[in-house]
């Protein structure tokens, strides 16, 4: 598993950065293909946070540990990563087609425009991020936005030949579905 280390707030050791990969790594026996780790630590008012994100083929699974002691946000972040792995693994067994979590996709890229022109009231963009966009099911879909934590998702839709179509959440709790013709 591969590790990327940030820190907000916080001078982090290289003891805990031991601790965090010997935890984390744990986790990497649920994948068939090599993963990697964005692990944020973050102090704040007496408590510290660490947020997970591990990216596996395309899938992202992500997580937060809140507590008094960095060690113990780690476990914490640790034990709910494994909670929604294991949890989401059978649904897709279940559900959806099989190998969902096995299939080929390019990383993702991320980059901030920056426009030195002072602001004229045109609309501007300050962020752009792309993505690969894969064929899959609404159900692996909604997944996928859950285990993000966003409130839409964009992918092409299997069922309609590949159109693509967004996912997302309503203000009350269940999930609507854009399609394209």
């Amino acid at each position: 598993m591969k590790f990327k280390f940030n820190e907000k707030k916080l001078k982090g050791t290289d003891e805990l950065r031991e601790y965090a990969e010997r935890k984390i790594g744990k986790i990497d026996r649920f994948f068939k293909i090599e993963s990697s780790a964005n692990v944020t630590f973050t102090a704040e008012r007496g408590r510290f946070t660490v947020e997970v994100t591990i990216e596996n083929d395309g899938t992202y699974f992500r997580v937060k540990g809140t507590t008094h002691d960095i060690f113990v946000s780690v476990d914490s972040a640790v034990a709910g990563i494994e909670r929604q792995i294991r949890k989401n693994k059978t649904r897709l067994g279940k559900k959806i087609r099989a190998g969902s979590l096995e299939r080929t996709a390019e990383p993702a890229v991320i980059s901030d425009l920056a426009d030195d022109s002072e602001e004229t009231g045109e609309l501007k963009i300050v962020r752009s991020k792309m993505f690969p966009v894969k064929p899959m099911t609404p159900e692996e879909a909604v997944l996928q936005m859950n285990l993000l934590e966003h409130e839409f998702f964009v992918f092409k839709n299997q069922n309609k030949k590949d159109a693509f179509s967004i996912v997302y959440k309503r203000k009350q709790g269940d999930y609507g579905l854009i399609e394209t013709e």
